[in-house]
């Protein structure tokens, strides 16, 4: 409305200001007035352009002095635009607010569904503890009524129990008489006991002397037998096996199952048998016989083993060319005794002639075969070797000690990795020593 009432005022102080305009420069151009010496046709055009502004001016003030909308549009205009960006600025925030306040009051929605999700649960819940409590209720006034009936039982009890604490007291004085009757029968009876220990200790005593000495006729009759057959085959055979001589020997698994271990063992007194076999010929023709708890002690031992152990089957006694081949089973644990090129022993000797060479080397090789043996490695019971060394070799060093003389160092090193069975192979260095 205010707007309008702007038109108005503009349209009627235009055409006023237009009016007096016209009416003074119609005046103005009849009397032919010059402002400023100019002519009169161009005082009339000042007139008009004068009357123009006016017109704005007048418009503007009027408008200005009637709205303040006007005021403001112009001369607070840059008030306005700060006040309308600061304006904006406040209802981005309201509006960032609102946008939160939107997903705050969806998430409040959803955890409504929940808590409504769980109220459902625990309403089922309820339910269900409720018509649990009525079981319950149920038990319990069952419960109650079974008590009843076993305190009435309890109370018929205790009347049983009063009869029977008096039929304890006539028990009792009879039980005292009865006991000192027992004791005189008891000290009647230990001396009887007394007897009777003595007389089978007694016994004891007899049957043990008889025992030992049915024991000590079936040694002495075994003894005699053994003489008898011993002195036979000394006579009429040859022996074919010294006591210890070993027959077979390798290496098993220890930590495994007793039928792994035995098949092992039966698999060595298989070769001991072959070994025996290749020996003596046709004048072999059996197996080797080992007692067989020594067989079960054996796996017993080499199952409790986490290592290597080394088995030996050997001759258990001389054997007479004939008999049956009886052996013996011998375990060692199998350790790395010797790395290869490892120093075995090493001496010093002086040569004065090439006589003095072979008995050097015999007793340089029985240093050497003493020091591998107090190193672990396990020596032949028949023979005390621990090496192998081969005929060349030996005629070499022989040799070599030969065309030496004066004072030498004989050096034995383990040719490769030795382990306790062996055998012990010797690469031999000779130095000369000033």
């Amino acid at each position: 409305m205010e707007g309008i009432y702007l038109i108005i005022v503009m349209i009627i102080t235009g055409g006023a200001i237009a009016f007096i305009g016209d009416k003074l420069g119609t005046k103005i151009g009849k009397k032919r007035l010059s402002i400023f010496g100019l002519r009169p046709r161009h005082t009339s055009m000042v007139i008009t352009v004068i009357t123009g502004a006016l017109i704005t001016g007048l418009s503007i003030g009027s408008m200005a002095i009637i709205s303040e909308n006007v005021r403001t549009a112009l001369f607070g205009m840059e008030e306005l635009n700060a006040t309308m960006a600061a304006t904006e600025e406040k209802l981005g925030v309201v509006t960032q607010a609102l946008l939160q306040a939107q997903v705050e009051y969806e998430r409040a929605n959803a955890d409504l569904e929940t808590s409504k999700k769980e109220i459902d649960s625990l309403k089922t819940e309820q339910t269900e503890l409720i018509e649990e409590s009525e079981r319950l209720k149920s038990g319990n006034e069952r419960l109650e009524s079974e008590n009843s009936d076993l305190a009435a039982s309890n109370s018929d009890l205790e009347a049983s129990n009063s009869e029977l604490a008096e039929r304890n007291d006539t028990l009792a004085a009879s039980n005292s008489e009865l006991s000192a009757q027992n004791e005189n029968l008891s000290s009647t009876n230990a001396e009887l006991e007394t007897a009777n220990r003595k007389l089978g200790e007694f016994n004891v005593t007899l049957t043990a002397d008889n025992e030992k000495l049915s024991k000590d006729n079936a040694i002495l009759e075994e003894h005699a037998r053994n003489l008898r057959e011993g002195l036979i085959a000394i006579r009429e055979g040859d022996i074919i096996l010294k006591a210890g001589e070993i027959l077979s020997s390798g290496t098993i698994q220890g930590n495994r199952s007793d039928d792994e271990i035995r098949a092992d063992i039966e698999r060595l007194a298989e070769i001991a048998t072959r070994n025996i076999a290749e020996r003596f010929g046709g004048d072999f023709d059996g197996s080797v016989w080992i007692y067989e708890p020594e067989v079960q002690d054996t796996i017993k031992k080499i199952a409790a083993s986490n290592q290597e152990m080394i088995l030996r089957i050997s001759a258990a006694g001389n054997l007479v060319r004939g008999e049956p081949i009886r052996a013996s089973l011998s375990i060692y644990p199998n350790n790395p005794v010797y790395a290869k090129d490892e120093l075995v022993f090493a001496g010093n000797y002086e040569i004065k002639n090439e006589m003095d060479a072979e008995p050097i080397v015999r007793e340089f090789l029985s240093e050497v075969n003493r020091a591998a043996v107090a190193k672990g490695i396990l020596t032949d019971p028949i023979t005390h070797a621990v090496g192998v060394m081969e005929g060349s070799q030996l005629y070499e060093l022989i040799d070599e000690l030969s065309d030496a003389r004066g004072k030498v160092k004989l050096t034995a090193y383990a040719r490769d990795v030795t382990k306790s069975i062996g055998p012990l192979r010797l690469n031999i260095k000779v130095t000369a020593r000033n």
